[in-house]
């Protein structure tokens, strides 16, 4: 008996050890101090990792995902930063982001920030994959993709126009137009992008656009944002509300996306057009409409084109930049406009507003000389109070 009841009591030490807790171990002993090797920067964040649905990448990560943010690796740079293409651990292809201007939020307000842009998900928007937030670093990965932005594919020096065939150039303006649709009416706190511009549109393998850079504004002060800095490249996308006054609405938004399809349908650049000639790229092509000569407009490199559908398409993006912005379609107008066959009412049509400081020291509003605009004097109040005519799109078709 006495050998059973020894092997009961051994039996018993062995079960109560094994469930022993560091509470149970207090009483006698000193806290086990952390482990020395675990990463100090998930300690960084205050357990926000956890928190948010946000993947967290040290900089010690991106930093060999890069090669050190070798020059060699750089991909673009815009008015928030540098990007790098770089290879995580996984063995993904991404774009590294490195913000240039120091955020007004602390880490927990930019993560919150940062977890919204991820939040908002469409197959034309740039996926934001995660961020870094170690020390004053704030760096942003993104999915990569392979063609590059608009700007350098079709419009830049070694670019190859003929590649881009009018099938592929209506997707890139449709697919744009539903990106900025869904950021503008299809979630819950909308966002207007503020600098749509053919290098914030980034083409993946089958030439698929996805607008970049959107919700970014609103992580830096406005002295950081090209409106104030005036980049030189995107003079030619700005809405003259939004240029002259700081009125940003929706409407600057489309006014940047109906250049963004003069470019595409002409293959010219809206900035680079300044430097050429006297005229800029809205000016030309409203007086080619008024002249009836708008098929001068389209980009001979493109091949053989269904006519009647690109004229549409030029057609819908005067609506886009017209001077008045209450004259301007919503985006998801447009979407309808370019996605059908139908007769769009040029009776509404009024001439763009544009700005001319590359002509003068002094920025200032213009419009056609020659123009058929309804903005009269007597009517120019009217025109920003009131809203988009039912009449812009007769809807039946042809």
């Amino acid at each position: 008996m006495s050998e059973i009841f020894l092997k009961i009591l051994v039996l018993h030490v062995q079960v109560h050890k094994a469930t022993i807790t560091s509470e149970d171990m207090g009483w006698c002993c000193l806290p086990t101090r952390a482990n020395k090797q675990e990463n100090p920067y998930s300690n960084s964040i205050g357990g926000i990792y956890s928190e948010k649905n946000i993947r967290l990448f040290s900089y010690a990560e991106l930093r060999s995902a890069t090669d050190n943010f070798n020059r060699t690796n750089k991909v673009g740079r815009g008015g928030f930063g540098i990007v790098y293409k770089g290879t995580i651990r996984n063995g993904r292809e991404v774009a590294i982001k490195v913000l240039s201007a120091e955020s007004r939020q602390g880490i927990r307000e930019f993560l919150t920030e940062i977890d919204v842009i991820s939040n908002v998900k469409h197959p034309n928007l740039v996926e934001l994959i995660g961020c870094c937030v170690e020390g004053s670093n704030r760096i942003l990965v993104y999915e990569y993709l392979k063609n590059s932005s608009l700007d350098r594919a079709l419009l830049g020096s070694n670019s190859e126009p003929a590649d881009f065939t009018w099938s592929i150039r209506s997707a890139i303006c449709l697919g744009v137009a539903r990106g900025l649709a869904y950021l503008h009416e299809e979630i819950a706190s909308p966002i207007v992008h503020r600098d749509i511009k053919a290098s914030n549109i980034l083409l993946d393998k089958n030439y698929i656009p996805k607008i970049g850079d959107f919700g970014l504004a609103k992580l830096f002060p406005d002295n950081v944002t090209h409106i104030s800095t005036r980049v030189a490249g995107t003079t030619g996308y700005l809405a003259p509300e939004y240029a002259w006054h700081g009125q940003l609405t929706k409407k600057a938004d489309i006014y940047s996306f109906g250049v963004l399809v003069l470019e595409i349908v002409s293959g010219t650049s809206s900035s680079r057009s300044i430097l050429m000639d006297d005229k800029i790229l809205l000016e030309k092509t409203w007086e080619l409409y008024e002249a009836k000569k708008i098929k001068e407009l389209i980009d001979p490199a493109m091949g053989e084109y269904p006519e009647e559908e690109v004229i549409r398409y030029i057609k819908v993006a005067l609506f886009c930049i017209q001077a008045a912005a209450a004259r301007r379609p919503s985006m998801p107008q447009v979407v309808t406009m370019l996605s059908k066959p139908i007769r769009i009412n040029e009776r509404e049509l009024t001439a763009p507003g544009y700005i001319q400081e590359y002509k003068s020291n002094e920025s200032k509003a213009s419009t056609s000389s020659h123009s058929r605009s309804k903005n009269t004097a007597s009517e120019d109040s009217n025109m920003f109070s009131t809203v988009i005519p039912p009449t812009v799109t007769e809807m039946s078709p042809r």
